[in-house]
């Protein structure tokens, strides 16, 4: 927000980007690995170029592909931790890729007129509010079975199933409620929410090895 209003010059804040973004690489090469430093730097340069630069003023599918960038971090963390390249870290992927769209195209319900003035081509500026609200409950429907592969595929308890189950299924009523109701307190509930979901979602992964083995669930 202090660019556009002023507050700070760009020259000065793409500079202290640049020199932040290249200290974090080399921070995390020094301290986890290559492998982990490398898709650090390829996540900035997608949310900076790709996503910022590229697709946000280009397409109303700007934060369906742009959403890579928020999804890779738990990737980051997986090979930072030794974890390599395997497909438990592209499940974790895959969680926060299609959690993004329904996130965010509900705030954009709400904040249609503020992208309009901005020229910004948010689905729902360009498709309208009804297919937004449509492509949101289908997402969710998608989000509740993606949720659930980390216990399906074996990676955690069935305390976590349970807990993504139940998650899932509030989700779901938050995007039901926005498709019949049609208002912009519906939408703030599911955005508001969904942040809490992922929340919840992602505590629930890391504490399932510890809580799940005391409870004696498997």
């Amino acid at each position: 927000r202090p660019l556009p209003a002023g507050k700070i010059d760009p020259t000065e804040a793409m500079s202290f980007g640049i020199i932040m973004s290249a200290f974090s690489v080399l921070v995390l090469w020094l301290s986890a690995n290559a492998s982990a430093a490398l898709l650090l730097g390829f996540t900035i340069f997608f949310y900076g170029v790709i996503y910022t630069i590229w697709l946000k003023r280009r397409t109303p599918q700007n934060i369906v592909i742009g959403g890579a960038a928020g999804a890779f971090p738990p990737m980051i963390g997986w090979l930072a931790a030794g974890g390599g390249w395997s497909w438990e870290a592209f499940v974790l992927f895959a969680i926060i890729f299609i959690w993004t769209p329904p996130h965010f195209w509900a705030l954009a319900l709400v904040k249609n007129e503020d992208y309009k003035r901005a020229q910004v081509p948010m689905l729902p500026v360009v498709a309208g509010a009804a297919s937004t609200r449509l492509q949101i409950l289908l997402y969710s429907i998608v989000l509740f079975f993606v949720a659930l592969l980390p216990f399906l595929l074996g990676m955690v308890s069935a305390l976590y199933g349970l807990g993504a189950g139940l998650l899932g299924f509030a989700f779901l009523y938050f995007a039901v409620r926005l498709f019949f109701k049609k208002d912009d307190a519906s939408a703030m509930g599911l955005f508001k929410f969904s942040i809490i979901y992922l929340f919840l979602l992602f505590l629930l992964l890391g504490l399932d090895g510890f809580i799940a083995p005391v409870l004696g669930i498997v």
